[in-house]
């Protein structure tokens, strides 16, 4: 092992490590440069940052379609964790916006944190 040197990852691995649906990804997108293409594009997408904006300043009709928008994106990548937590949040906020509290940003902010971190990992290959 070389000090300092980048450890590659395959896309499998990446959706190892975030629990990822790699085989509906896979079967959709056939071949994982293609995987990897749309996967990257996850780390210019501005849907969770705007969810967070949105919710700070309870503008929940925004952040709603925020939240939305991140649940569309994760599913679509197979991002399984994050789309889960996206969708509880989605849904409550479709229904109940008046009861979000800021904990319930906790799970979905963890789950968004492993994704991105993994896909950049994916990114240094």
């Amino acid at each position: 092992f070389l000090e300092g040197v980048i450890i590659e990852m395959t896309v499998k691995e990446c959706y190892e490590q975030i629990n990822g649906d790699y085989e509906g990804v896979f079967g959709r997108f056939r071949g994982d440069e293609r995987i990897k293409k749309f996967a990257l594009k996850f780390l210019a997408d501005g849907s969770y940052d705007s969810l967070c904006r949105t919710l700070e300043a309870e503008d929940y009709s925004e952040a709603f379609r925020a939240a939305h928008t991140l649940k569309g994106v994760s599913q679509n990548l197979g991002f399984t964790g994050l789309y889960m937590a996206s969708e509880t949040l989605t849904e409550m906020l479709r229904s109940h916006p008046e009861d979000y509290t800021p904990s319930m940003l906790d799970g979905l902010k963890a789950e968004y944190e492993k994704t991105f971190a993994a896909v950049q990992k994916l990114q240094a290959e």
